[in-house]
């Protein structure tokens, strides 16, 4: 089955003395991309995860956010003097300012404002490192299971539009064969008009299957058939779990496409048209979806 490159993970892990918690948020994109928050005392790990994390998910533009809950006794928490001062002084700056008052209670709006208190963390250690890898470990794994579910819907989706596709070529015959008989007798009533020029009704037959022969779709129907059943093939099944195979898919629809334009410009027939039309609107359909397959 294919895989979405859409998704969300997230997995939790402790040691002795935290608490942690990676998020992994996925999107589409043409190659592997990651973005990551990460806590400062985990620096010298994250080159470490982030290449577990590219193996791991291959393709899409990826946010990992690690987040850190303190579970030691040792960890403390205290007022953030400096960062306050600052805020005290603008307040009366502004009281002064706006001829308003001051507040009465400081504390109360002090400690409201951003960054009033601080945390001191230890730095991380082995036991830490660990926790992290596993926790890691989880959101991938969570992950890739939503890009599966995510991935079983867009099978189905594609699966709709080829068969609309393959049903559309099939309304394509009857007017195909109706198309000869059409193209002569216009040929022939125009011919008919001039009165006064004699030609060659042998080289005119000649002339005329020539002619036609070149508005002749047989060829782009075999091939655009042949392309809709690699499509399918190519997505596989529940059977058949595949990764990777989103470039793959992008390029059978481009050549959907072009047998479908050169349908098109040979159709010489109005009903032929729309379901071309009716085709072309089919394939960008499909070609936004595959943008989102891994």
């Amino acid at each position: 089955m294919i895989q979405s490159m859409t998704g969300f993970g997230r997995g939790c892990s402790s040691s002795s003395s935290k608490k942690i918690t990676v998020e992994l948020k996925s999107l589409n994109s043409k190659q592997f991309d990651i973005s990551t928050r990460i806590p400062g005392f985990f620096r010298e790990y994250e080159i470490e995860t982030r290449n577990y994390v590219a193996g791991a998910l291959e393709r899409g533009k990826v946010e990992m956010t690690v987040s850190v809950d303190n579970l030691s006794t040792e960890a403390t928490a205290s007022v953030n003097t400096p960062v306050l001062a600052v805020y005290k002084k603008q307040f009366e700056a502004l009281a002064a300012e706006l001829n308003l008052p001051e507040p009465t209670d400081w504390y109360s709006l002090l400690m409201r404002m951003p960054d009033s208190m601080k945390t001191e963390t230890t730095s991380a250690d082995e036991e830490d490192r660990v926790a992290l890898a596993e926790a890691t470990r989880q959101a991938v794994e969570h992950l890739r299971e939503f890009r599966m579910q995510e991935g079983k819907k867009l099978y189905d989706f594609f699966i709709s539009k080829i068969e609309a596709i393959g049903q559309l070529l099939e309304q394509v015959t009857p007017y195909e064969q109706e198309r000869v008989p059409k193209i002569k007798s216009r040929l022939e009533e125009q011919l008919s008009r001039l009165s006064s020029i004699e030609y060659d009704a042998g080289r005119l037959e000649q002339e005329m299957i020539f002619y036609i022969e070149k508005l002749d779709i047989n060829e782009e129907k075999l091939r655009l058939r042949a392309h809709l059943n690699y499509f399918v093939e190519t997505l596989g099944g529940d059977e058949c779990p595949k990764e990777g195979q989103g470039k793959k898919l992008g390029f059978i629809a481009q050549e959907m496409g072009r047998e479908i334009n050169t349908l098109g410009s040979k159709s010489n027939h109005a009903e032929m048209q729309k379901i071309v039309v009716r085709m072309k609107d089919h394939l960008e359909q499909i070609k936004e979806q595959v943008l989102n397959v891994l």
